[in-house]
């Protein structure tokens, strides 16, 4: 396998945890890897929430209704966190470099489809299938964070990470503030404006993908360890989790515009004059969440997220039943910039609770370290695709509220309530007291077994 791998853009030995090699040229090359890996990533955003602009273009003329809509815009996340499995995997098997450029390649068919059905006439399953085919934006996320693990060490992952995630998530507001540019210039019978700039971008990203990033010929596919992943209780109870956080991310920013439109009587120019804030603001605070984590416990940082995310939630039912658009407005930026720290303090507790697993069965300490990343990066792809098909429930709970009453305030008190149950279930596993008999004998003062990750 090794032999078939040797090339120009195959680097065949990479040990990045050698300070002398890391400081000798490993870190220069995967700077370069990591910055084309954002962009890309990026882009990949981009083009998976490409029809919550969309949609802001579809006046009556286009004969879908909201909850049309909202289906529309769920599509996409369904799709993306299925893709996001495979992706996770792709990267071993066709190498990093190789699979950016193809997956960035494969932004294009969404886009240029999308450029040939937008207009009144087309049929509304044309809509869903075109839809659904931007879902290949969302797995890029998968397989560029799993790439850009394998490029740093242990004491860089968190930087590196974190920046790779945000400057993809940051793909989600350019977008919608492009679509904001062309409604308020050119109006909004012109959506193909819109995707017309993304085409050569892709192109971009695709070709400097090609140049400059690399393959690493010693990262591997660990079934054993994906199966044992998907066999702990702890990757299940993560991916709740992270429904709770990035799944809110993604769906409220796929939804935002709708919602304004439908419950607030906005125009799409208002819509989307406001639609970017949220998913700007919940972008940029991600790495401030994993700071936190590490400062006081991923743990204790997103119990008390998911606490503020409820009143947050309670403050835009009591907007929502008011009809006040400013308290709304408020209530549901702040959702947005708490599921962006909660996206940075339950991606840090991954690695974190599987290494403290393998120190409670006795494993010294650089034993504990290799069990914690090999667990934890098998556990992150699944983890990662569950927490965006959460994105699809928003969705859905809005095309039924708006459906069945015409508001979404049924959807976001069924939100409350799923943040109660990720609170309740952070505090129960991760910060309880264990059992009487579970504590160590010692004279300290017991401690919650997980309080630290």
């Amino acid at each position: 396998m090794t032999a078939a791998r040797r090339g120009k853009r195959w680097i065949e030995e990479w040990d990045p945890e050698d300070e002398a090699f890391w400081a000798g040229g490993g870190e220069r090359i995967a700077r370069r890897n990591l910055w084309f890996s954002v962009l890309s990533e990026h882009i990949g955003f981009s083009v998976w929430s490409l029809w919550s602009v969309m949609v802001l273009f579809m006046g009556p003329e286009y004969g879908v209704d909201p909850a049309g809509k909202f289906f529309l815009v769920a599509m996409p996340t369904l799709v993306g966190g299925v893709l996001r499995v495979p992706y996770t995997f792709a990267v071993a098997r066709f190498g990093g470099r190789n699979w950016t450029v193809l997956s960035a390649a494969m932004l294009l068919v969404p886009t240029v489809l999308a450029a040939f059905v937008m207009a009144p006439g087309t049929s509304y399953s044309t809509f869903l299938v075109v839809a659904a085919l931007t879902g290949v934006g969302g797995g890029n996320f998968a397989s560029s964070m799993t790439n850009i693990n394998s490029f740093y060490p242990l004491r860089k992952k968190g930087w590196a990470l974190g920046l790779n995630a945000g400057g993809g998530n940051i793909g989600v507001p350019v977008i919608q503030l492009l679509g904001l540019l062309v409604i308020g210039t050119a109006g909004a019978a012109h959506p193909r404006i819109v995707l017309g700039i993304y085409l050569p971008l892709i192109v971009i990203a695709a070709v400097c993908a090609a140049l400059f990033m690399d393959n690493l010929a010693p990262v591997t596919n660990d079934t054993g360890a994906a199966k044992e992943a998907a066999r702990d209780p702890h990757t299940w109870i993560m991916s709740l989790l992270y429904i709770g956080t990035f799944g809110s991310f993604i769906g409220y920013s796929f939804a935002f515009g709708l919602v304004l439109q439908n419950q607030f009587a906005q125009t799409p120019l208002q819509a989307a004059s406001l639609t970017f804030i949220g998913p700007l603001l919940g972008s940029l605070i991600r790495p401030v969440g994993g700071k936190l984590a590490d400062r006081f416990g991923g743990a204790r940082i997103t119990l008390g997220n998911f606490a503020a995310m409820g009143a947050a939630t309670a403050v835009v039912i009591t907007a929502s039943v008011q009809k006040s658009l400013p308290v709304f407005l408020v209530g549901f930026i702040a959702l947005f910039v708490l599921t962006g720290l909660g996206n940075g303090s339950t991606y840090k507790m991954i690695p974190a609770i599987f290494q403290a697993k393998a120190v409670s069965r006795g494993l010294p300490g650089e034993a504990a370290a290799a069990y914690g990343r090999r667990l934890s990066g098998a556990a992150m792809g699944l983890i990662g695709a569950v927490g965006a098909v959460g994105g699809l429930g928003i969705n859905l709970a809005f095309r039924q509220a708006f459906m069945t009453g015409g508001s979404g305030t049924p959807a976001f008190v069924s939100f409350l309530a799923f943040y109660a149950l990720c609170a309740a279930v952070t505090w129960a596993v991760y910060l309880r007291r264990p059992a009487p008999e579970a504590q160590p004998r010692t004279d300290e003062a017991p401690r919650p077994a997980y309080a630290e990750v």
